[in-house]
């Protein structure tokens, strides 16, 4: 595996608006507890997102070695990665952020837009109430996880517009205890928000990169506003899904093909590890999909 707006920003082009090079911020890691669930069934036989397209094969052993890597790189970070056990009626249980949201110890389920994987939340919910987890929420609207939920340290960014409905974030600021900013997503390549943004430090509340066209102008106003120094997606780097990443406060593990970010994020101190899911691509994830993680779980 190799490694590879409105207000001031730092592109996937150009540097970053504070610092020049050897003064970036010293970034530090710090231990997570992720769930992952092998891609043993994987496969796209239907179509569900812009991605998907059931008449290109899946080469399920390179997936499985592909997301084997990717557990493997979380382990060697010093992460501890817990297994939910495949169904094979549910291909899609590989992208296991969309099954929960996990924030100080509090689980809130999902509820999936289309029918497809709509048995998926139920999976997770049995999975948390046998691991001993008894602050647990079965939604009652349509929210996708951490499909449509990135956390920061006070806040819920919530993506809504394709899967997650508006209705389900003031179920989530009332179950989590965490303020709620709507995003509106336009583009239907960013379905979830987790395409389009990802949370690169989460002890604050001003360290992301994000694409702007994925969002409405309003939303990409809010983002500019919360976010002035984010570090800005280009749409080539968007179209590989480099912003559906997983970050530990240093290290930042983003597809490999997503090369214009590098240079941005080392120049913020960040560690980018770039990883190849080219088969769990096909069904419109990548290493964020593949990644939940359990935030304040014992």
């Amino acid at each position: 595996m190799s490694l590879r707006s409105p207000a001031p920003a730092s592109t996937s082009g150009g540097p970053a608006p504070f610092g020049s090079p050897g003064t970036a911020p010293v970034r530090r890691a710090t231990p997570r507890r992720y769930l992952m669930c092998p891609p043993v069934h994987f496969r796209v036989h239907y179509a569900i997102n812009p991605w998907m397209h059931p008449h290109k094969p899946v080469d399920v052993p390179l997936a499985v070695t592909q997301w084997e890597a990717l557990r493997d790189r979380y382990t060697a970070l010093g992460h501890t990665v817990e297994v939910l056990p495949p169904r094979p009626d549910l291909p899609d249980m590989v992208y296991a952020a969309n099954g929960a949201t996990v924030v100080d110890g509090r689980v809130l389920g999902a509820r999936f837009a289309y029918r497809e994987r709509a048995e998926e939340a139920a999976a997770h919910l049995e999975w948390y109430r046998a691991h001993g987890h008894r602050r647990v929420r079965e939604p009652v609207h349509v929210n996708e996880g951490e499909g449509d939920f990135a956390v920061t340290a006070t806040w819920l960014l919530a993506g809504r517009g394709f899967r997650s409905s508006p209705l389900s974030h003031p179920e989530a600021q009332e179950f989590l205890g965490r303020p709620v900013i709507g995003l509106d997503l336009v583009d239907p390549r960013y379905y979830h928000l987790d395409t389009a943004l990802c949370v690169l430090d989460d002890s604050t509340d001003t360290e992301v990169m994000y694409y702007p066209g994925a969002f409405s102008p309003g939303s990409r106003a809010v983002l500019a506003r919360l976010f002035p120094d984010a570090i800005v997606a280009t749409g080539a780097d968007a179209a590989v899904l480099g912003l559906n990443a997983v970050s530990d406060g240093r290290h930042v593990l983003l597809p490999q093909a997503a090369v214009g970010l590098f240079g941005p994020l080392r120049e913020r101190g960040y560690e980018p590890v770039g990883v190849d899911l080219s088969e769990l691509l096909k069904g419109g994830g990548s290493v964020k999909c593949c990644t939940q993680e359990l935030r304040g779980l014992d």
